[in-house]
């Protein structure tokens, strides 16, 4: 059965791979998108490129325009939220727009699904940043990363949340949001906790999207800069098995419904972001990187990976591509699509 898919932020870096992978099996698809990202017009072209000037709906709008998003989910069967504000560092430099697009922002979209009367499934990308500094979590520092001390399979959905950083607050809020309107109103739901997705599409910036971001300056020799000490740790998530993660809570939404789960890489995809993932990165470009190096910056985790096994036992989902490979394919993205940078 074709559904109508409305992806608010759908010509961002996830927006627009799901909106290729909807396309591709069928789906009628609407994109809500303000394109205000540098990267929205090319990744719209690439979509028109792929399918077709008329293969999809692009509605451009900002939801923070409550009557806009309204209108625009009228007849969604499955709306998935990926609109909004993105990175830490601009929310502390300016947390009241980060406030509006975040936490506003996933309200009225909430709104506009709960008052179109359709009973849409709806998608909410939260994020790790919800469980904040963690430091009543102890860890353990090895030669090159640290490391959770007794969290053996990576951070819980049970870690108590600790809304760190203008960019966690307001996120947090569209967190909590979307879990009790399914509560209240028996909005169809799922929140998605996520940690560091990479991917093709993704034009990372300094404070977002890092991975690909110290790929692209790589690549083009721009400066890279380390912020701490190199070894705080993320697992990595590549976008595909993220939106596979998708797909499997809108098909069993009946189980998950009202559900939160974190999707990261978890324990088999973690890596320091330079004392590891510098060596690769050296090793893929065949020569020495220069960095330059700061002091840590606010609402930077020490460490961050995710325990999924509550995604792999009600969604049946888990990580399917390996850490070094999706690297190697991002770089290899990155050398054939230079122009784009």
């Amino acid at each position: 059965m074709t559904r109508h898919y409305l992806v608010t932020g759908g010509a961002g870096f996830i927006g627009s791979n799901y909106v290729h992978r909807l396309l591709q099996r069928g789906e009628n698809v609407t994109v809500y998108d303000s394109l205000s990202r540098g990267g929205a017009l090319r990744n719209l072209e690439w979509l028109k490129k792929s399918f077709g000037e008329d293969a999809f709906k692009l509605i451009v709008g900002d939801v923070r325009d409550a009557p806009r998003i309204a209108e625009a989910a009228r007849d969604a069967d499955v709306i998935v939220h990926l609109a909004g504000q993105v990175a830490v560092t601009t929310s502390v430099i300016n947390p009241r727009d980060d406030f509006e697009s975040n936490a506003i922002g996933t309200f009225n979209t909430l709104e506009a699904a709960r008052l179109s009367g359709r009973d849409p499934i709806f998608i909410y990308s939260s994020t790790n940043k919800v469980y904040g500094g963690m430091e009543d979590v102890e860890l353990a520092e090895e030669s090159t990363r640290w490391l959770y001390k007794d969290l053996a399979h990576g951070c819980p959905e049970t870690q108590p949340l600790d809304f760190h950083s203008p960019y966690g607050c307001s996120k947090g809020t569209g967190d909590q949001y979307v879990r009790d309107y399914s509560r209240i109103y028996g909005l169809r739901s799922i929140v998605f906790r996520q940690s560091c997705i990479y991917g093709p599409r993704q034009f990372g910036m300094e404070d977002q999207g890092w991975l690909a971001w110290m790929i692209i300056a790589a690549v083009t020799g721009r400066k890279i800069t380390i912020y701490g000490d190199g070894k705080q740790v993320r697992d990595v998530l590549h976008v595909e098995d993220l939106l596979s993660a998708y797909d499997a809570g809108i098909e069993k939404i009946d189980k998950a419904k009202g559900q939160v789960y974190n999707v990261g890489g978890g324990t088999r995809n973690v890596l320091s972001i330079w004392s590891e993932f510098g060596a690769i990165l050296e090793r893929l470009l065949g020569r020495k990187i220069d960095v330059a190096r700061e002091d840590w910056r606010p609402g930077d985790q020490r460490v961050f990976y995710a325990d999924f096994r509550k995604a792999k036992n009600e969604l049946g989902w888990e990580p399917r591509i390996d850490l070094e490979e999706g690297i190697e394919m991002l770089f290899n993205w990155v050398k054939e699509n230079k122009n784009l940078f």
